[in-house]
């Protein structure tokens, strides 16, 4: 692999402390600031524009199978949290409460939004009537807040942003399709946008969303050996519905209670992005997920008349490339030094540099560098757009297979307890193992060694381990991944 171009500014090396790279990357890259408000980030533009590609890709998925957006307020009344017991002592230590407001004292307090599905079934049981409504379909894109002891930018904040899918069906076979649905559609999202292989599948008991009868969740690998838990999507039952009294009319006449499920990601995938993709000189966009894919800079100092002829021939390439749909911008500014100008882009790992210069021109070429690997070469200028298009494509599945090897590699197969705690502590990996399920050895294991159950992975559902469970020596059920998470 081919080297930057020099030395970033003060990053510190991902490699050597990835927590305090993480930290620098995230400020000097643009994407966030820290806010006066303890626990919250300001989103700079790259970072809004960062989400903002991430709602273009999601919002359409959700909108064709007839999911439409709504927003409930940000202020919940206590009361509606506190119905459903298991819901509110899930979130109880997280929870933000306004007791005044208008300079007097509130009758009842009111919760700073944790998540919806207390003020949203409180309304549906309005909205819902007859069989003939279902299922129904909303979801918002909205802020939350969750009181966090620790934070981290994007990764664990006291307010993000994210969206959070609640659906209503007849029938727990409907709303079970529903779930593996939208875990399908984070997976996807994950693997063909972000270009991360992920592990998909179900929650244990003890990880399970408070209120639902079962989650599942995709779950990241991050290079240090850690999990991130990327997107949810919960089975929900009749549950809420029985509390809130959502009713509807099925074909007899009579009355039935729905079946629910919920399901959201956040800014939180994009942290993963920058954990799983950057290295130590910042960050590396995927391709498809990039607000920015490519920038085409004006390379020389000569005279001003050759200078706007080469900004010509740039803004001509960025046209060109914005009618097959790459997100393209010009970079003409020939005051900072080149090294300067290349060294910004690596830090902000925009995919594809493209250099035009006097040279270029007058030989037909485009002078390119690649982010990912930092290869360099030059196509012909007529050949541009499919050139282009094509190391677009590759860097996508170059990111994607070093993803999958990291996931692979950190992920070890382990039947005995020594074995694993050793494993934890050497080389932080994932491990799979043959495990009883019961929420008592779980919390043992978090005890002892920190570690949590990830998840049943999907295809291994149907698989049983057989055998003792490599924690506490009982009947051993399924093959559970476990991890220490961020």
């Amino acid at each position: 692999m081919a080297t930057p171009s020099f030395e970033k500014r003060h990053l510190a090396k991902k490699s050597e402390n990835i927590s305090d790279w993480y930290q620098d990357v995230v400020l000097q890259a643009g994407l966030a600031d820290y806010a006066e408000t303890k626990g919250c980030i300001i989103f700079k533009p790259y970072g809004y524009a960062l989400w903002e590609r991430i709602q273009q890709l999601i919002d359409p998925w959700l909108k064709k199978d007839g999911v439409q957006n709504v927003y409930f307020p940000l202020l919940i009344p206590y009361s509606l949290l506190n119905k459903e017991k298991e819901h509110v002592e899930g979130f109880s230590p997280e929870l933000a409460i306004v007791t005044k407001a208008g300079g007097e004292d509130l009758a009842e307090p009111l919760v700073v939004r944790p998540t919806s599905e207390t003020v949203m079934y409180k309304t549906f049981a309005s909205w819902v009537q007859s069989y003939r409504e279902l299922p129904m379909k909303v979801n918002q894109w909205c802020n939350i807040v969750r009181w966090e002891k620790r934070t981290h930018p994007f990764l664990r904040t006291t307010e993000f942003l994210w969206q959070e899918g609640h659906t209503v069906h007849a029938d727990e076979d409907d709303a079970m399709a529903m779930v593996k649905k939208a875990l399908e559609w984070y997976r996807k999202f994950y693997e063909e946008y972000a270009a991360i292989s992920v592990y998909a599948g179900m929650k244990s008991e003890s990880e399970t969303f408070a209120g639902a009868k079962r989650t599942y969740s995709v779950e990241l690998v991050i290079p240090d050996g850690k999990a991130l838990q990327g997107g949810t999507s919960h089975n929900l039952a009749d549950h809420f519905a029985k509390v809130f009294d959502i009713e509807y009319l099925d074909e007899k006449g009579e009355k039935k209670h729905p079946f629910q499920t919920s399901w959201g990601l956040s800014t939180r995938s994009i942290g993963g992005v920058i954990l799983v993709h950057g290295d130590d000189a910042g960050l590396i966009m995927p391709p498809r997920l990039a607000p920015t894919q490519v920038v085409v800079m004006v390379v020389g100092n000569t005279d001003a008349e050759q200078l706007a002829t080469i900004e010509g021939h740039a803004k001509n390439l960025v046209d060109q490339l914005d009618v097959v749909g790459i997100r393209a911008v010009v970079d003409a500014n020939v005051k900072q030094t080149l090294g300067y100008r290349i060294n910004e882009w690596e830090l902000k790992g925009v995919p594809l540099r493209l250099e035009i210069g006097a040279r270029e021109i007058k030989e037909g070429k485009v002078a390119f560098a690649r982010r990912d690997t930092f290869e360099k070469g030059s196509f012909s200028a007529l050949h541009a757009v499919a050139e282009t298009q094509k190391l677009l494509a590759t860097i996508h599945e170059n990111l994607f297979a070093r993803s999958k090897k990291i996931k692979e590699d950190l992920t070890l197969n382990i039947t005995a307890y020594d074995e694993f705690k050793k494993a934890l502590e050497e080389k932080r990996s994932f491990a799979r193992v043959p495990w009883c399920e019961d929420k008592n050895c779980e919390a043992k294991v978090k005890e002892e060694t920190k570690a949590t159950s990830r998840v049943l992975e999907t295809e291994l559902m149907e698989k049983p381990a057989g055998g003792k469970c490599f924690a506490c020596g009982g009947p051993a059920k399924h093959y559970w991944l476990f991890a220490r998470s961020y």
